[in-house]
């Protein structure tokens, strides 16, 4: 019995009561009942194999005391099939036991459900836009982008996963003073000279501008003969292109790819700009002062009004923001979520004060503040970046540890938190190293399959589901169950981190089963349900561990 069908089963008791007119629901009536009755594990197992809170949740609209009324629906439950126990605790949670038949049928459930087990239309009809890592075009992704091309991606795969249509959008800020100290940097590497001031250092520029002189002689440009603005729009112009190149193919190879690449400058250029702030003005969402234009944002809960139009006339980089919401709203976006660094907390009451200004609800927005992460080596923090003395980038983290570890490193922590990526443990073949715990459970189970294949054991011959009663075959039934709520809460919660840490104890539980129970016969033994049945579970378990990994852009190894 899956938790989906617990569920379903305890609301039916309910709507029997309710419709019975039993006295212990009181003045409940069917409309009050949830349409999800939540059940979970219980702390200790000792309790049950589930336990919900459901009475407690409704004895106020019941006018009635819970624990009545979780008693009346006990009683209820008992008489459900693949229930073999109901007991009442406390002031009204109800711990449920399932008898084994109905806890082992699950196996074959998973197995034959395959990589939809797990999956939902939960967010069926909801458009996301998803904006993540879009890192200035002055430079390579640095560590915190890659967390975010890791974390970001893995979202949208559990979004979709539960029925949302999401797009992956990279917003490459290519408009503006950091532009033009980037065009300088070029220039003054290709001339030899010193950086500026403000400008780019690390190697990636000296490679960056070779490129751009090498390019232009191949059109019959010498670029250093040309007047000082004329040279620094080549590097501007080829300069970006050539850096954009690198970081979609960073990327790539990382395994993210986005649907949507959207230049900045295409709002100013296109005139999106000026027709947002003229709509805004047209609404009264933007006032004159001081000889500038300013956003009514804290009519939003904004903590200070935002200059839209700087009194030199030139407009502020929330204009852009603000011309940039509006054209997610207008390609049919439900949600627009968007991924920012630490240093963008400013940024929450900012985009929902744009979206409540345009007449949007402001929780079309939703922005998600990621915490920085560090590189360790024996203990020690850690710079390695070969191109750029400063920062350590998604390059220098891949070469380290591929790209299966690095994305399953930085995905499996709350975002909420700075994380230290351990490069010694990412680099063992040992059950420290939680990538290569979970890769190799799964190894396991295709080398249980070859196995049994080998011995005559064969799925479709038998499956008991009573037989797979001992302790270790209940834990990673439990675990199995789990796995869709899961999911569902790394979508809701948006914490993909979630799907990881699950898979870990999904691992562990099977090791721990694999080291108990055996698939194959010994010597003369002969094939018998039990080894079938068994042979169900190792297959559940490969599901499970390769539809979850595939969640987060990890790869499911058959050989380790």
């Amino acid at each position: 019995m899956t938790p989906a069908e617990l569920s379903a089963a305890i609301r039916r008791c309910l709507v029997e009561a309710v419709e019975a007119g039993d006295p212990a629901v009181g003045s409940l009536a069917v409309a009050d009942l949830p349409d999800d009755v939540r059940v979970e594990r219980p702390r200790s197992r000792e309790h049950g194999d589930w336990a919900t809170n459901v009475a407690l949740q409704l004895a106020k609209k019941a006018g009635a005391p819970p624990r009545g009324l979780a008693t009346a629906l006990a009683g209820r439950l008992a008489a459900v099939d693949g229930v073999a126990g109901v007991d009442v605790a406390g002031p009204g949670f109800l711990n449920v036991v399932v008898d084994a038949s109905a806890a082992g049928a699950l196996a074959r459930t998973v197995v034959e459900a395959g990589a939809a087990y797990g999956t939902s239309d939960r967010r069926a009809g909801l458009h996301v836009n998803l904006e993540f890592v879009s890192a200035n075009p002055t430079g390579p992704i640095h560590l915190g982008g890659t967390r975010w091309a890791a974390v970001g991606d893995a979202l949208a795969r559990v979004l979709a996963a539960t029925g949302a249509e999401v797009v992956r959008e990279y917003y490459f800020n290519d408009h503006g003073a950091q532009i033009d100290r980037f065009a300088r940097s070029l220039l003054a590497r290709a001339r030899g000279e010193a950086a500026p001031e403000d400008g780019y250092g690390g190697a990636y520029v000296g490679d960056i501008a070779d490129r751009v002189l090498a390019d232009a002689r191949e059109r019959g440009v010498d670029v250093l003969a040309l007047p000082d603005a004329e040279a620094q729009e080549v590097f501007r112009a080829d300069g970006v292109a050539l850096m954009f190149d690198e970081i979609k193919r960073d990327l790539h190879d990382f395994g993210v790819d986005f649907d949507v690449w959207f230049h900045e400058d295409s709002l100013h250029a296109s005139g999106a700009v000026e027709k947002a702030l003229a709509e805004l003005r047209g609404s009264g969402a933007l006032y004159e002062a001081d000889g500038a234009w300013w956003l009514r944002s804290t009519d939003h809960g904004d903590d200070k009004d935002r200059v839209v139009i700087k009194s030199d006339g030139k407009p502020a980089y929330v204009a852009g923001d603000l011309a940039y919401l509006r054209d997610k709203r207008s390609r049919g976006a439900d949600l627009c979520i968007y991924m920012l660094g630490a240093d963008h907390h400013g940024y929450v009451s900012r985009l929902k004060a744009a979206a409540a200004a345009f007449g949007d609800d402001p929780a079309v927005v939703e922005v998600l503040i990621g915490q920085m992460v560090n590189l360790v080596r024996d203990g020690q923090p850690l710079r390695m970046s070969k191109r750029n003395g400063t920062v350590v980038t998604m390059q220098d983290l891949v070469e380290a540890v591929g790209v299966d570890a690095a994305r399953y490193a930085l995905t499996r922590s709350s975002t909420d938190s700075s994380i230290d990526v351990d490069l010694d443990v990412l680099t063992r073949r040992t059950a420290e190293n939680p990538v290569f715990y979970v890769q190799y459970a799964h190894a396991r189970t295709c080398g249980v399959a070859r196995n049994a294949e080998a011995a005559g054991v064969r799925r479709e011959d038998g499956f008991d589901p009573s037989l797979l009663d001992h302790p270790t075959e209940q834990a990673v039934l439990a675990a199995l169950a789990e796995h869709p709520r899961v999911v569902e809460q790394a979508a809701e919660l948006r914490e993909p981190h979630r799907v990881t840490r699950h898979l870990e104890v999904l691992a562990g539980t099977f090791h721990k089963w694999y080291d108990e129970r055996r698939v194959t016969p010994l010597g003369d033994e002969p094939v018998g349900d039990e080894h079938r049945t068994r042979l169900w579970l190792a297959e559940a378990v490969r599901t499970v561990l390769a539809s979850g990994l595939a969640l987060v852009g990890v790869s499911a190894p058959e050989r380790m």
